[in-house]
């Protein structure tokens, strides 16, 4: 993973592109924490080898694994970085990844391993967000008062 700030704010944008065998959550969860990152939002283009997405069963309070084994172009990713209720990081991130054939699979992302790149714009603010948890959906959720 390779990093640059392109522009110097708040708000700052920052290119992080993912190489080959990277695995994308890890490597974001990771550099939030190095950079003490704010609270951030993220769009990305790229590709997977292999990911697994979620979708949450809101009744069950759990994700039921969509496996996605082989090679996808990423048509859209989209998501947020935030402080996760524990002194941590979250990445919450959406996907839609489109097959060969042409169709697509979409969902919350769990895991993607990218193959050959994934080029991620993260733009940071001046401050954390930080989540909670909510016993209702089971989600830990962005509270906006939570300093």
């Amino acid at each position: 993973m390779r990093t640059r700030l392109l522009t110097d704010g708040p708000p700052r944008q920052h290119a992080v592109v993912f190489d080959t065998g990277d695995e994308v959550l890890a490597g974001l969860t990771g550099w939030a924490e190095e950079n003490d990152l704010p609270g951030s939002s993220f769009t990305a283009i790229g590709a997977f080898s292999s990911a697994t997405l979620g979708w949450y069963d809101l009744d069950a309070q759990e994700y039921v694994e969509i496996p996605v084994p082989d090679q996808v172009e990423v048509l859209t990713l989209a998501g947020d970085v935030t402080r996760d209720g524990e002194g941590g990081w979250q990445v919450h991130a959406h996907v839609v990844c489109g097959r060969r054939d042409g169709s697509t699979v979409g969902g919350h992302l769990l895991r993607a391993v990218t193959r050959p790149t994934l080029e991620v714009v993260v733009t940071t603010g001046a401050t954390h967000l930080q989540r909670r948890h909510d016993p209702a959906s089971g989600l830990a959720l962005i509270d906006p008062d939570a300093s």
